[in-house]
């Protein structure tokens, strides 16, 4: 397993602290040979981490939108999610992965298993990803934009012609 990430914002110590703290546990566990912390990463080559991944597993306590969880799907991997802020629209229950609720760590470990026992749900999962991930490619974006200006234009529009007549 490898864990990509780091606290954007965080002060170094504070990212050393909790990777110790998460290499600790590690130790713990006796799981030093099947996990391996890469840190945060470039973005230019997050795609390939999201493309390698079977899974990607994004347990926030807040997320505005879920840029991760995008990002991840439109490389095809099923995502797992706390069920917050944007990732309760990005992430498709179900469909495109699995929302579960924030800090249920037997729920998120149960849906993470699921995944990567069954090779034809990920799969399935992963396949549909792709395809809703492309509902919010930039030229669908810029698309629904100019809609939104054309709608205000003719509102516009309409009240001049009511108010001058």
């Amino acid at each position: 397993m490898i864990i990509v990430g780091g606290a954007p914002g965080a002060g170094a110590a504070q990212v050393r602290s909790e990777l110790e703290r998460l290499q600790c546990l590690q130790a713990e566990l006796g799981i030093e040979h099947l996990v391996t912390f890469m840190g945060a990463q470039n973005q230019d080559t997050l795609v390939y981490y999201y493309s390698a991944a079977d899974v990607t597993v994004v347990p926030s306590h807040y997320e505005s939108f879920g840029m991760v969880a995008l990002e991840a799907m439109a490389c095809g991997t099923p995502v797992i999610a706390s069920k917050v802020g944007g990732l309760t629209f990005t992430v498709q229950d179900g469909e495109t992965g699995f929302l579960v609720p924030e800090r249920d760590a037997e729920l998120l470990a149960a849906k993470i298993r699921s995944l990567l026992d069954d090779d034809n749900l990920r799969h399935r999962l992963g396949g549909q990803a792709a395809r809703w991930s492309g509902r919010f490619g930039w030229p669908v974006v810029a698309d629904q934009i100019l809609g939104v200006y054309d709608q205000v234009q003719s509102g516009v529009e309409r009240l001049a012609r009511v108010s001058s007549g």
